[in-house]
């Protein structure tokens, strides 16, 4: 299970921290990410992170200004997001895959319930 929190309403320029604590999944060697989805569209790839090895991937539109990390003793992926934009508003998604990292939302099979995040 899956559980993102930190979401909010935000001045653009503004910053986030989202946190996603995994309850009974070990993912050792697999893969994490955070997507968001837009009203009516599908969900897309923000930050991808491979817990192996330790690399953080990211999309264009948030790189520079987004940070994926985790914290394994408290099983929790974060998602630091800085210089918030308008456009960054949606709901954001954590996922879990066994598996290395994928920008498409459907090789994901575990996934958090999401939490809003709103940039004015």
């Amino acid at each position: 299970q899956l559980v993102e929190s930190g979401g909010g309403s935000v001045q653009a320029g503004g910053s986030l921290r989202l946190s996603c604590v995994t309850f009974g999944y070990t993912y050792s060697t697999n893969s994490m990410g955070w997507f968001r989805q837009y009203p009516g569209k599908a969900r897309e790839g923000v930050a991808l992170f491979n817990v192996g090895g330790g690399y953080s991937y990211y999309a264009d539109s948030v790189e520079g200004r987004f940070t994926v990390s985790r914290d394994a003793s408290k099983n929790t992926l974060y998602l630091q997001m800085d210089t918030l934009k308008p456009e960054d508003t949606a709901m954001y998604h954590c996922a879990a895959r066994d598996g290395n990292c994928n920008w498409l939302a459907g090789k994901y099979g575990y996934w958090g319930q999401g939490t809003q995040v709103t940039v004015s």
